[in-house]
């Protein structure tokens, strides 16, 4: 399973290599990237000024500040090329389609015991509660990754870019 989809991508990534080589630079790209540049030497030149109303006040380090962990919306606009958002929402319907599939596999190996069990029976219709339960926690996760898809097309979406990008 992994190799295949080590292959898979591997093959993916060598074709948009070529696809992206035997076409050139479109002038919507250029520009974007022209912006990308400037926004990031903007970035570069403006240092982030402290002053004492962002320092802590028991002269320790705040555990209540902005949390780390970066959401889709979170970027500014602009800050992530066509190709960058096109690479992580495929991944993201990767994950999505994988788990879909190790849902869908798990969930039709489900087979309770017949009536007239003899041996075990009770031990084989646990494992197969099992089973059901792991579906469940499963299909949250599959719930949950599907939200960020969706949050990660939409913010590909607000960023000006088009269906292309963030529906392949």
């Amino acid at each position: 399973m992994r190799k295949t989809l080590q292959k898979t991508l591997l093959l993916l990534g060598s074709s948009f290599l070529l696809v992206s080589a035997a076409y050139g630079q479109s002038l919507g790209d250029v520009a974007r990237q022209e912006r990308e540049k400037q926004k990031t030497q903007a970035e570069q030149t403006t240092p982030k000024v402290f002053t004492n109303e962002d320092l802590p006040t028991d002269g320790g380090i705040s555990v209540t500040g902005n949390s780390p962990v970066e959401t889709p919306g979170s970027r500014p606009l602009g800050s992530r090329s066509a190709e960058g958002w096109k690479a992580q929402i495929a991944r993201q319907k990767e994950v999505v389609e994988d788990l879909q599939s190790r849902m869908e596999r798990l969930n039709t190996s489900i087979r309770f015991a017949p009536g007239n069990c003899v041996r075990g029976c009770v031990q084989y219709n646990e494992r197969q509660i099992q089973k059901q339960d792991t579906v469940q926690t499963m299909q949250l996760q599959l719930d949950e990754q599907k939200r960020k898809l969706e949050q990660m097309q939409d913010a590909a979406r607000k960023e000006g870019f088009g269906n292309s990008v963030y529906e392949p």
